[in-house]
């Protein structure tokens, strides 16, 4: 079976996680736990079923928001008679989105195989505790295989961990093609004067709130659609202008309805530190509907997209790479949309998912464990695999493949202390206050990782 730690609400947006849990729980039972909520007169377990997916949702009547040491412990014994009931008897896997989940998985899996799964750089966001990356540090000596979400994780972790593996987010190709095949509209969308310049996901720090303001006073006559929920801003903060459409989250269910309307789609990052590590999952749900992309600089959409998505910066060019793709004539829409296909072609969350269980297997088996969750032989994963003639040497900087699965060997590694986390680490509070478990571990007395689970997509 394969337990999970997120620190994302899995009913909060569909992304990275429920993408690839829902596909392992065709191979496997799997459980995800989430972060837990503080308050409440007991300590309890909260289970829900989603498809296949167990969701335990831990209750504690006291602690810090988000997983650290001060409820980590509390959380492996309220979850441990959920993954008793549903251990299958093979080798489990523990599989972890945020390393303050260290400590939280019950001693029975203390010889499962440990997969971190980098999909964002954490200690980046705000209000992260200033102890994560000594966390992180402390969960690549003690994972066998980890992944990362896109070419700057990869290249920031390649060297620290001798089986990284390089998985930018995937598309489900069919959901979002809609968009381009007469799907309906919905109206209070669809209302508003055309061209629709459209976004869709979480609105945060990482949004250029500046560039969307200056689009929107030069181009008066276009609609800029905002899709998502607004997270970790001030409302007082988001421009506001008769053009400028705040339309609030939508269920992932209905956004190819809603990419329909938009003629073309952006996403209009800032270049600071939130963002300098994201790979969009967003970008190719963009081209799989069939849209003109244009982005600001933003790496790894640089690296992996970069001949099919216009990349202006600033206001001016922003405006004229969006008139450009608006202009766009038909023999240029042909060619982008054949790339596209070239790229989606490459990208489904199935396949994804299936070379992520071969490796698992492989490594199970370079452990000397006989089971396999899969028969499929891993394939080697190389950083910029949808863009396989850039060398090296190119202009993206584009590293060469990955150390094979077959390195994980070197690790081999049974996690000791049930995954504990580093000894005698400290963190602060924004007041300063230091929080201090009794092993001397310390976590943020916070809700930092609620926030950052709103900035990963």
């Amino acid at each position: 079976m394969l337990v999970c730690f997120s620190h994302l609400r899995w009913n909060f947006v569909w992304q990275r996680p429920q993408h690839l849990m829902a596909r392992f729980a065709k191979s496997m039972p799997v459980v995800v736990v989430e972060e837990p909520e503080i308050g409440g007169a007991s300590a309890h377990a909260e289970i829900a079923t989603f498809g296949q997916v167990t969701v335990v949702t831990p209750h504690l009547p006291s602690g810090s928001w988000g997983f650290g040491p001060r409820v980590n412990g509390a959380i492996a014994y309220l979850i441990e008679p959920v993954l008793a009931e549903l251990d299958d008897g093979r080798p489990p896997i523990v599989w972890l989105y945020t390393p303050m989940a260290l400590g939280a998985a019950p001693a029975a899996f203390a010889r499962g195989l440990v997969i971190y799964d980098a999909m964002d750089e954490l200690a980046n966001f705000r209000h992260a505790p200033s102890a994560l990356a000594e966390w992180e540090s402390s969960l690549l000596a003690r994972a066998d295989l980890v992944f990362a979400g896109g070419p700057s994780l990869f290249r920031a972790r390649r060297h620290r961990h001798p089986a990284v593996h390089c998985f930018p987010s995937g598309v489900e190709v069919e959901h979002f093609a809609a968009a381009a095949n007469g799907i309906a509209r919905p109206a209070d969308l669809n209302a508003r004067p055309k061209p629709i310049v459209g976004f869709y996901g979480v609105i945060d720090e990482r949004i250029d709130l500046a560039l969307i303001d200056a689009v929107a006073a030069h181009r008066p006559d276009w609609t800029q659609a905002m899709i998502g929920p607004v997270a970790k801003i001030a409302a007082a903060d988001l421009p506001r202008r008769p053009n400028i459409a705040w339309v609030g989250k939508r269920d992932n269910a209905r956004l190819p309805n809603d990419l329909a309307c938009f003629d073309v789609a952006i996403l209009p990052f800032a270049h600071n530190a939130a963002t300098r590590f994201i790979s969009p999952t967003k970008t190719l749900e963009y081209l799989a509907g069939g849209k003109p992309v244009v982005s600001t600089s933003i790496a790894d959409v640089v690296d992996l997209y970069g001949d099919v998505v216009r990349i202006a910066d600033g206001p001016a060019a922003f405006v004229h790479a969006v008139e450009a793709a608006l202009h766009e004539c038909p023999a240029a829409r042909a060619a982008r949309n054949e790339r596209a296909s070239e790229l989606l072609s490459d990208a489904s969350w199935d396949r994804i998912a299936a070379d992520m269980l071969a490796l698992m297997d492989a490594a199970l088996a370079a452990r000397g464990e006989r089971c396999s969750y899969t028969n499929t032989a891993p394939q080697a994963r190389h950083p910029d695999h949808r863009h396989p003639e850039r060398s090296a040497g190119s202009r993206h900087g584009v590293p060469a493949a990955p150390r094979s699965c077959a390195d994980a060997a070197v690790k081999n590694s049974v996690f000791h202390a049930v995954m504990a986390p580093p000894r005698g680490m400290t963190t602060q509070d924004d007041d300063g206050v230091v929080a201090q478990d009794d092993d001397g571990a310390g976590d943020r007395a916070g809700s930092w990782a609620e926030e950052a689970a709103c900035s990963t997509i």
